[in-house]
């Protein structure tokens, strides 16, 4: 929206000084998705959302748990495929065993990340471990800019260290907050953190004006900016604010994970497991898997791999990150 007007009001009066109005905040809900394969799980998906996207590069948020394994089967999600895209593993409690066709083995933990590049494409199997009574934490993609959509494939894991706030702790596993940088490196500016607040604790964080961001309620009630988050919703600030206050409103701790990153103005298509530009490239990256090509092996999954689901009749479509 643009004002073309040159003198508006000239003959108003002062006005009183107003108070800053608190930022607004967009709920998002989460919707409940079958994970894939014959042995899925269910998980709660808030991105994308009927009404956004994406929150700066981050374009998919899954959200599981806390599940009983003896009565869920915890996951076993067979070797599959990923193009243009990072995933994000984080957990809460229980064990995941990750493999995947650059040939890492690796074991995803509570506090611990595990950060995978699929570049021009790549596959991997996830598996809780037998030690696993509660399985419990979040799935989180990252999209890749154009220039980087095709880069190799990759893996990072860090551990970070528990930085003390004033009515809570963090856990900086991407980006830099509270004074904390996390060293993995990332493809756009991100941010990405756990964070707990102690039972009627207010915090206020610093942060980039230049992000929007977002804050899943893992546990508890807040209230973000004055708005009430729930359990499981996705509170969507845009960019503007340099600080964020999150209260936390019950007699217990709460858990959040805080997402943020400078809005994403490419067009993409997600669909299944690739991110593209076109269509004709999700039907390329479509073929390759079913034919076995360019995306490599799991090597030590006990079971076959999925199998790519049939395409839509419609032409897919690229689209930008608010629907």
């Amino acid at each position: 929206m643009s004002n073309a007007e040159t003198e508006p009001h000239p003959n108003a009066q002062p006005q009183e000084p107003q108070e800053p109005q608190a930022p607004y905040v967009e709920v998002l809900s989460a919707r409940d998705v079958p994970l894939g394969g014959p042995r899925a799980m269910t998980v709660r998906r808030t991105l994308p959302h009927s009404s956004r996207r994406l929150i700066g590069a981050w374009c998919f948020v899954d959200h599981y748990g806390p599940d009983d394994v003896a009565l869920t089967g915890g996951m076993d999600v067979a070797p599959h495929p990923h193009t243009g895209l990072q995933t994000v593993s984080w957990l809460f409690t229980g064990e995941i065993e990750h493999r995947d066709s650059l040939g890492v083995h690796a074991l995803v933990r509570p506090g611990e990340l595990n950060l995978m590049t699929s570049g021009h494409g790549i596959c991997h199997s996830e598996v809780s471990t037998p030690a696993t009574t509660v399985l419990h934490g979040v799935q989180l993609w990252v999209v890749l800019p154009d220039e980087h959509r095709d880069t190799a494939r990759d893996f990072h894991h860090h551990v970070p260290e528990p930085v003390t706030l004033d009515g809570g702790e963090a856990r900086v596993f991407l980006g830099t907050l509270a004074g904390h940088t996390s060293p993995v490196p990332t493809f756009t500016p991100l941010l990405g953190a756990e964070l707990t607040l102690d039972p009627h604790a207010t915090v206020t964080l610093t942060v980039d004006p230049t992000f929007e961001h977002g804050i899943l309620v893992d546990r508890g009630e807040v209230r973000l900016a004055g708005t009430a988050l729930h359990q499981g919703d996705l509170g969507y600030l845009a960019p503007g604010p340099t600080s964020l206050t999150v209260t936390n409103t019950a007699d217990t701790p709460a858990r959040l994970v805080l997402l943020g990153g400078t809005p994403f103005e490419e067009q993409i298509i997600m669909w299944w497991n690739f991110i593209g530009r076109s269509g004709e490239e999700i039907v390329q990256a479509r073929n390759d898997w079913e034919k076995g090509a360019r995306f490599g092996e799991v090597h030590g999954y006990d079971g076959g791999r999925l199998a790519a689901p049939e395409l839509p009749s419609i032409p897919l479509k690229a689209r930008g990150r608010v629907r």
